[in-house]
């Protein structure tokens, strides 16, 4: 029973998410139904996983499983994420009649996926919620089933995550093979007590583990799926990739690198300074040219994992808990952009096809049709360009600060560089909304919970960018 509640979050989520599956076989006229019992399920799971937030770390399940200040501090804020996520993208499923049960029920799959990457102490259970978040976000983006670039886009993200997967699990035997342990603190004790940190198998699959991480974050030159899944992908799928993942994702490099091979942090620190390094370039400097915004969302994601990059480069305490503050205040405020443009995807075009934001274009003229929406999607570009008092600005300053204290100097003025040229695509966003003629003059209607979901969102960007220590403070208690 002991081990029973330290998995009760994910435990509970899982048999709601069973239940879930079931209603929506007998609602399928009634689309709310599901959409509440989905709300209602992340909301009991957020009350568990708040209950782990003051427990002290313990290990279960044979050292497979277990709790601890990252793990309790995470979920709490995946939850939160995806919560933002359901709300804002009812109405847009709803209106292209795709809201059957499905995107929830696989939405609801993945989360437990990345509960699970969160509190894995074991390469196994690793990579068991790794796939389980992998094939649900396979089959989302398939989800528009009469879409062509949304199939072509599940296909390609099915081939290439295959092809991650794969060697993420060599890389893991590779491991296995040099230390003789699956357990994350089996392997730790190995590479240090046994010596086993000079050995070549040991850093072969150090190298094949970082592939594999570094293709689920996106980071350069691993990013190729990355621009193509979020263009084609319906805006609630895109915007659910784009931000609750990042943060496992962020859990599961932290498990693989820093609890189980801190005595090869030399070796990881320059693949992931590289990795940075290019991430930052690349992703700012592409992102310039693009005008379809869900492919500029996408390069900035890029250019944002290279900064959550930086704080893992440190490899120190203050830099793990900066890149952790990174992947939490990225998510939510991301959250907030893609929000804005599924509340933009309303009505329909000339052709009578259904109306999505996609283009730059289809935010000029935004403020005189809808000022709410016009200012939460001026508070995130200014966030996420890192300009103060932002939340963005703290989180890249914390990473730089890191960055800077381990001897990267070089690294951290690539990156103050490229925050500097990636400003013209941000503020470029809010000159079209400010400045610029609307195409459609007709206002912009949402519901009301919708609209205080965005202000809750894009009001929180701004008070935590004032008082980020309410985040902060988790995030050096995880590392303390």
């Amino acid at each position: 029973m002991d081990s029973l509640s330290i998995a009760a979050p994910e435990v509970f989520l899982l048999t709601a998410t069973c239940i879930v599956l079931v209603a929506s076989l007998f609602t399928k006229a009634n689309s709310h139904t599901v959409y509440w019992l989905s709300q209602a399920s992340l909301v009991v799971t957020l009350l568990f996983a708040f209950g782990q937030t003051r427990a002290e770390p313990v290990v279960a399940y044979v050292g497979a499983y277990g709790i601890d200040n990252m793990s309790s501090t995470l979920k709490v804020w995946l939850i939160v994420v995806a919560i933002g996520v359901l709300l804002y993208s009812r109405d847009y499923l709803t209106g292209r009649r795709i809201a059957r049960g499905e995107y929830f029920v696989l939405a609801l799959f993945a989360i437990s996926g990345m509960m699970i990457m969160v509190s894995s102490k074991h390469l196994l259970s690793v990579y068991l919620g790794l796939e389980l978040l992998a094939l649900s976000q396979y089959a989302m983006v398939a989800l528009a089933r009469d879409d062509a670039d949304a199939s072509e886009a599940a296909m390609k993200y099915f081939v290439l995550g295959a092809l991650a997967s794969g060697m993420l699990l060599y890389g893991m035997s590779m491991v296995y093979g040099a230390t003789g342990s699956l357990e994350l603190s089996g392997i730790r004790d190995a590479v240090v007590v046994g010596g086993a940190e000079g050995s070549v198998p040991a850093r072969f699959g150090l190298t094949f583990l970082i592939v594999g991480i570094a293709f689920k974050l996106g980071a350069v030159p691993f990013h190729m799926w990355v621009p193509d899944v979020y263009e084609g992908a319906p805006t609630p799928v895109a915007m659910f990739i784009a931000t609750a993942p990042k943060i496992a994702a962020f859990a599961m490099l932290i498990r693989l690198l820093v609890d189980a091979l801190p005595a090869l942090n030399s070796d990881w620190q320059a693949m992931l300074a590289i990795l940075a390094a290019l991430s930052v370039v690349v992703g700012n400097l592409v992102a310039i040219a693009q005008t379809n915004i869900k492919r500029m969302l996408a390069y900035s994601t890029i250019s944002n994992v290279g900064f959550l990059l930086l704080g893992i480069v440190g490899a120190t305490p203050e830099g793990y808990s900066a890149a952790m503050f990174y992947a939490i205040t990225y998510a939510f405020t991301t959250l907030a952009a893609f929000g804005v443009l599924l509340a933009l995807s309303r009505g329909t075009r000339e052709d009578g096809s259904p109306f999505d934001a996609v283009m730059l274009d289809d935010l000029a003229g935004l403020a005189r049709r809808n000022g709410l929406l016009a200012a939460v999607m001026m508070l995130a570009m200014i966030s996420l360009a890192g300009v103060p008092p932002m939340v963005g600005f703290y989180a890249k300053l914390a990473v730089l600060r890191a960055v800077v204290d381990a001897g990267y100097t070089w690294l951290a003025l690539i990156a103050v560089a490229m925050s500097v040229a990636g400003a013209f695509y941000y503020l470029r966003v809010i000159k079209l909304m400010y400045f610029d003629e609307p195409v459609v003059t007709t206002e912009i209607d949402t519901a009301g919970d919708v609209s205080a979901g965005l202000a809750i969102n894009g009001l929180a960007v701004v008070v935590l960018g004032i008082f980020p220590s309410f985040i902060m403070a988790a995030c050096l208690a995880a590392f303390a």
